[in-house]
């Protein structure tokens, strides 16, 4: 397995830096959602519960639910609570059952917690009704292969945007900059890893859904096709900075910065469906396209709070830094002080998420 990978996880924990403690521009992307996840859940209820002869009869009928690449913290249970809620309230509306069976409890209830890649299979077939995937394809299985040693140390695709950022600060490295764009081709391998990983992904979620199972999957993305635009590269461009700084400051080592490359990528709405057509198991139902906060503030024209846009990347981030560069609290406290620093220069309509969120159904 890439090392990358082996090393990528979520700051555990309860502490100031954890991701419990920063998810909450995840948890307001979910409540973003919600409409399109109430609709496939009442979708589901009426296909598989409201319809089926067991029900008319009393007898329990097993609907199967999966959140693939739920982390820790109080997220974790977000998507179970409120798809049960939804399904048993209108259970209970449900006209054509008796009063007792109306009265009646839900039902038991099994969770398990399943270890693996969502790359790969989870379940066996034909057991899965509805698939919830938030924040989460927008991580690769790999760092593209092409892309090793060849991206001049950006970490992810770049853009001119950074320039300014170093601007403000040290316009002497300029020349530097223009020198280390991205090349077209980290372009092309990001967008090959990501059409590879999303097909696999919708395979092997075909054969474990039952026909018309539904899924509703949120991204991190952008609404512009152009890979190279702020929205989708802004906030790790302020991490290739910092990294930067750091090694000039000489408490990283150059060569493992320009080895070092996130396994990320910021798809779109035309790539993401592109994909799904070409697999082919899937109808789209409805696709939108949201914004939020870096520091997931509800007043769009305030001022970014710098300190929770940087914890927010810190806790996804903070475990492969240090495992790549072999660096400790200090530098890492450094690294995300000067990330703060660049943010508070970041103009408030910059500092936004895009959020692509998709809803389909199994054909």
């Amino acid at each position: 397995m890439d090392q990358v990978i082996q090393n990528l996880h979520m700051n555990g924990g309860t502490g100031e830096t954890s991701y419990a403690f920063n998810s909450s521009v995840q948890k307001k992307a979910f409540y973003k959602t919600k409409p399109l996840i109430e609709e496939a859940a009442l979708d589901i209820f009426s296909k598989f519960y409201a319809c089926s002869s067991a029900t008319m009869t009393g007898k329990s009928m097993p609907i199967g639910i999966a959140d693939l690449g739920c982390s820790s913290g109080p997220n974790t249970l977000l998507l179970f609570s409120y798809l049960l809620n939804t399904i048993y309230d209108k259970c209970r509306e449900f006209d054509s059952v008796s009063p007792e069976i109306k009265q009646r409890s839900f039902g038991p209830c099994f969770a398990a917690r399943i270890p693996g890649t969502f790359y790969d299979r989870l379940v066996p077939r034909d057991t899965l009704h509805f698939v919830h995937c938030s924040y989460s394809l927008h991580w690769l299985s790999q760092v593209p292969p092409e892309i090793e040693n060849n991206n001049q140390g950006n970490i992810y695709i770049s853009n001119l945007v950074h320039l300014v950022y170093q601007i403000l600060f040290n316009p002497l490295k300029l020349k530097s900059w223009l020198r280390h764009c991205c090349p077209p081709s980290m372009i092309d391998a990001h967008l090959k890893q990501f059409t590879s990983d999303f097909t696999g992904f919708l395979k092997c979620r075909s054969g474990e859904l039952v026909m018309g199972g539904r899924m509703v999957l949120t991204f991190l993305g952008r609404a512009s096709v152009d890979p190279t635009s702020d929205e989708g590269c802004s906030f790790w461009g302020i991490l290739a900075l910092g990294l930067k700084d750091m090694v000039l400051e000489g408490m990283i080592e150059e060569q493992k910065l320009i080895s070092f490359n996130i396994p990320h990528y910021m798809t779109s709405t035309e790539e993401v469906s592109m994909v799904i057509q070409c697999e082919g198991s899937f109808k789209i139902d409805q696709i939108e396209v949201f914004k939020v906060n870096w520091d997931s503030s509800e007043d769009e024209n305030s001022e970014v709070d710098s300190y929770k846009a940087a914890n927010c990347i810190r806790a996804v981030s903070e475990s492969l830094l240090m495992s790549r560069f072999g660096i400790g609290e200090e530098i890492i406290n450094k690294l995300f002080h000067r990330y703060m620093e660049i943010v508070d220069n970041v103009p408030k309509e910059k500092a936004k998420y895009t959020n692509i969120v998709i809803s389909l159904t199994k054909v």
